[in-house]
């Protein structure tokens, strides 16, 4: 779906990303993943198995009629839809996400609904939109009688969470991860570029990016879901290893408090696997600063250093009953 309004006529995109383990002891397969996304009758869900199973619902479309995060203080009404949709990758890690994109200014009077109905993710100011303004409010978090995009995302895993399909039995225990992003148009002639990342407390994350004036906002936010993705299974894994107390209690305990990370999480990780291709150079600046890749690879190590240590008294034992 996508709207009239052409893409380059939207100066500012916003979303947030909700990102945690699906609440079942057995990854989902292909055929159950799409039945657990499967959000609207009218569209199928999208379904890839290389290079790993991926699901990606359908969008589903809010309406809204009220104002936008800004910083300044000014009250910037908007009328339109935010779309939100779900990701599933490996069967294991579940997400969701509400975002729109904005032009740089809209009619100065309410129009009928149909109007903003065949622009779904599209969201119309009265008058001139403050770009800066809003993009700060916007990572900064909702006001009272602001729109709060992570509302309508945790509202939707929340729904998928539930689902009669899910067990109910995680593998073990996680904390979900929150990813706030805007998106600004970069001058042009110019490419798409990361001008701010963060890591919050509460699990709260923001990115604020520059993209060309062609890019659609659900590109974006394709590259903000595996940015979140990745940012989860790192946070996640450096969680077991400081739990874990390496070096502190017995190795067969390390090694059981690490298992999990062995079963369930060191094969997702594939930086911009389904990233859009103009959009994949950004990955290049988080692996300068902060260094994704890096601190997963020496924490993976310490993880393999670990089992091998434990390996070596078994194998020992081994050979002298031969």
């Amino acid at each position: 779906m996508r709207p009239p309004t052409d893409a380059a006529d939207v100066v500012l995109a916003c979303g947030e990303v909700r990102t945690g383990l699906l609440p079942s002891f057995q990854p989902l397969d292909s055929r159950a993943a799409a039945h657990l996304l499967q959000l609207r009758a009218d569209e199928r869900v999208r379904v890839s198995e290389r290079p790993q199973l991926y699901a990606l619902s359908p969008d589903t479309l809010t309406g809204v009629d009220c104002r936008l995060p800004a910083v300044d203080g000014a009250k910037v009404r908007v009328v339109g839809t935010v779309a939100a949709r779900a990701v599933l990758t490996e069967g294991r890690v579940l997400q969701a996400t509400a975002y729109f994109g904005a032009p740089a200014s809209g009619p100065d009077r309410r129009q009928p609904w149909g109007h903003y109905l065949v622009r779904p993710g599209l969201l119309e100011p009265f008058g001139k939109l403050p770009e800066q303004a809003v993009a700060k409010g916007v990572l900064r978090g909702p006001q009272k009688g602001d729109l709060d995009l992570g509302l309508i995302a945790e509202g939707l895993l929340g729904q998928l969470r539930r689902h009669p399909l899910l067990d109910q039995n995680a593998p073990f225990k996680s904390a979900g991860t929150r990813l706030r992003w805007v998106a600004r148009r970069a001058p042009d002639g110019e490419g798409p570029s990361i001008t701010r990342f963060t890591l919050a407390e509460d699990q709260l994350r923001t990115v604020e990016l520059r993209i060309p004036a062609a890019q659609e906002a659900s590109a974006v936010a394709g590259l903000c879901e595996d940015l979140a993705l990745h940012d989860w299974l790192l946070t996640t894994v450096v969680r077991m290893l400081d739990t874990s107390r390496l070096g502190a209690v017995g190795g067969a305990a390390a090694v059981l408090a690490l298992r999990p990370a062995v079963d369930h999480l060191l094969h997702l990780w594939m930086p911009t696997a389904r990233v859009d291709r103009t959009l994949s150079p950004l990955w290049e600046v988080l692996e300068r600063e902060p260094g994704f890749s890096r601190q997963w690879q020496t924490s993976v190590q310490r993880i393999r250093d670990q089992l091998a240590l434990q390996a070596i008294p078994l194998l020992r034992e081994a050979l002298a009953s031969r």
